[in-house]
């Protein structure tokens, strides 16, 4: 199963999201961020979720870590916790066991 680590900032609103996009892109440090504003626990680990599955996380959220590039940040992800700012360390296929 194909395999990635990511982090992620969970905020309120869009436009918290779209605002923290912003700082990203001035060079505001992405851990920094995710522990002054993220509601998520994983806030307090610079928004580091860690390695998981396919699967482990709800669709929406799936969707953007299995399929965008790596390395970038995304554009708002709304779930039904809130909307997250997502970037994508590390990607593994499921088959060639090579990172995508």
């Amino acid at each position: 199963m194909a395999t990635a680590r990511a982090k992620h900032i969970l905020v309120e609103t869009e436009e918290e999201c779209n605002d923290l996009i912003n700082q990203l892109k001035e060079g505001a440090e992405f851990s920094v961020l995710a522990q002054e504003n993220s509601k998520c626990p994983s806030g307090q680990q610079g928004g580091d979720l860690g390695s998981f599955q396919n699967g482990q996380m709800v669709p929406e959220f799936d969707q953007v870590i299995f399929n965008e590039k790596l390395g970038l940040y995304t554009k708002p992800v709304q779930t039904q916790f809130g909307y997250h700012v997502i970037f994508i360390d590390e990607r593994e296929d499921d088959k060639s066991g090579e990172p995508s």
